[in-house]
């Protein structure tokens, strides 16, 4: 399992509520949302990997958050 804590930002998913997992997935899939709108064109450069390490990070967290609700 991936310790999300790791990240700045993140909060200890074991202290939320399924309400509030249920928001924070929600908002984590917007931020997903934007960053695709922001993806670079050049899918060589550093700042598409860069782009890629960020969005793979905020779908992993998204698929922790539902892995969590499903499990609630």
């Amino acid at each position: 399992m991936i310790d999300f804590n790791a990240y700045a930002g993140v909060p200890d998913l074991d202290g939320l509520s399924r309400e509030q997992l249920e928001d924070y997935l929600q908002a984590v899939r917007e931020q997903i949302a934007r960053l695709d709108e922001e993806e670079p064109a050049d899918m060589e450069s550093e700042a598409y990997e860069d782009w890629g390490g960020r969005h793979e990070e905020l779908e992993d967290l998204a698929d922790e958050l539902m892995d969590r609700l499903e499990d609630d």
